[in-house]
């Protein structure tokens, strides 16, 4: 699961935090406490953003005695939510089980678990729910995922960040935990079409920007004709049981897409576009795959900004989005090369290491006695690349640049 948005994950956020330590004066109760202990309730008070404690990535809040039911068994079923309900319905075993009671409006609680959880889930009236949450809204790539369930536990409603936040895949999650129905209003979830701003997140896809994704959406639920241009990438982004809807259609390039004119366009690729392929996205979002593989061999002490700028260069000079790198491949004599692993840290990209007999394995067009002599191997940029991607042939077989070799291999999947 994804970390907590804002304060200190396993610790205390709210204003009250730094001046009452956990354990001591402080008012939010601490996860698995002795059996026996009372939980001590957070008094809230208007002006002051309560601490509380943070455990996993989802807080349940409820305020009536049915709620306190449907919170304490789904606190059961979902290890990674913190519970808050209110302490008038204690049961006296909250501190052992890390429940966080509460005392005054609920609404005063929300500006600490706004910003602090992936989602919240809330046992609360939905009207009340907008009321509190309408203050706290910043944006869809950052409010949370809102969640409401009703008192009876009968329909769980995703109500805020469906997509980008995650909510309606929680609700889901929710629903099927109290055997409830889930209630989805987002358009492509009715309709069983493309979600504009989640395609292709689970494989790791990534947009360029996020200006175009509100009408290029508007397109596909008002079923306009829509264009998917897919270059590079994993084939099996379409998630539903029913066919693809008549209105979208798939190309393998962009000029082929651009020829039958859609009115919206979802481009994937690892490819920078040419001018005059940039007319795709005047009402197109671009998308980056990860299917790029870096093999890099280098001298022992080598600078990170040195490597940092051969992959740069090396990337520009193919026309290849550095987005679209998904990993870093080399001979594990390099596993602790610093200035390697500080570019692999700074960009995110995993550092893939092979030993010199994995590497000899794969057939290499240049292969280098010398490089033999110092490693074992016959080449550590080109097969590592080969190895990782499975392909026969590299987008570059291998380039010399200082005190850097560069390898670059493209990930193929089946249609």
């Amino acid at each position: 699961m994804m970390s907590a948005k804002g304060g200190e994950r396993n610790g205390m956020v709210g204003e009250a935090a730094a001046a009452a330590p956990f354990g001591g004066t402080g008012n939010a109760p601490e996860a698995g406490a002795a059996a026996g202990e009372v939980a001590q309730p957070i008094a809230l008070q208007e002006g002051v953003i309560p601490a509380v404690r943070l455990n996993g990535d989802y807080a349940v809040v409820a305020i009536t005695k049915h709620g306190v039911e449907l919170a304490r068994r789904l606190q059961g079923t979902f290890s990674h939510a913190d519970v808050y309900y209110m302490s008038k319905f204690a049961r006296g075993d909250e501190a052992a089980k890390g429940i966080q009671l509460f005392e005054g409006s609920v609404r005063l609680l929300f500006p600490a678990l706004f910003p602090a959880y992936k989602g919240i889930i809330c046992i609360i009236s939905l009207g009340a729910v907008v009321r509190m949450i309408a203050p706290l809204l910043e944006d869809k790539k950052k409010d949370p995922g809102i969640v409401v369930i009703d008192d009876k536990g009968e329909h769980v409603i995703s109500v805020l960040s469906g997509h980008l936040g995650g909510a309606n895949e929680l609700t889901r999650e929710v629903a099927a935990a109290l055997g409830a129905k889930a209630v989805l209003t987002t358009a492509s979830d009715v309709q069983k079409t493309i979600a504009v701003d989640l395609f292709g997140r689970r494989f790791g896809w990534t947009w360029e920007s996020a200006d175009k994704l509100t009408p290029v959406s508007a397109s596909v639920v008002n079923e306009e004709r829509v264009a998917v241009v897919q270059e590079s990438g994993e084939p099996d982004w379409w998630l539903y049981d029913t066919p693809l809807p008549k209105t979208i259609r798939v190309y393998g390039d962009v000029r082929s897409a651009l020829a039958d004119e859609p009115q919206a366009a979802l481009v994937v690729t690892h490819r920078l576009l040419e001018a005059d392929e940039e007319a795709i996205l005047a009402n197109g979002v671009l998308y980056r795959p990860k299917v790029i593989a870096l093999g890099i061999g280098c001298n022992r002490g080598t600078a990170a900004e040195e490597i940092e700028a051969v992959i740069c260069e090396t990337l520009e000079e193919l026309r290849f989005s550095i987005r679209s790198v998904k990993a870093v491949c080399t001979i594990d004599l390099k596993k602790d090369e610093e200035g390697l692993l500080a570019v692999c840290a700074k960009y995110g990209w995993p550092l893939e290491c092979y030993t010199p007999g994995e590497l000899n394995e794969m057939p290499m067009e240049e292969p280098s006695d010398t490089v033999f002599k110092f490693t074992g191997a016959y080449g550590v940029s080109e097969p590592a690349a080969k190895r990782y991607t499975g392909a026969e042939r590299l987008a570059l077989t291998k380039k010399k640049s200082g005190n850097v070799t560069i390898s670059v291999g493209l990930l193929a999947f089946g249609k």
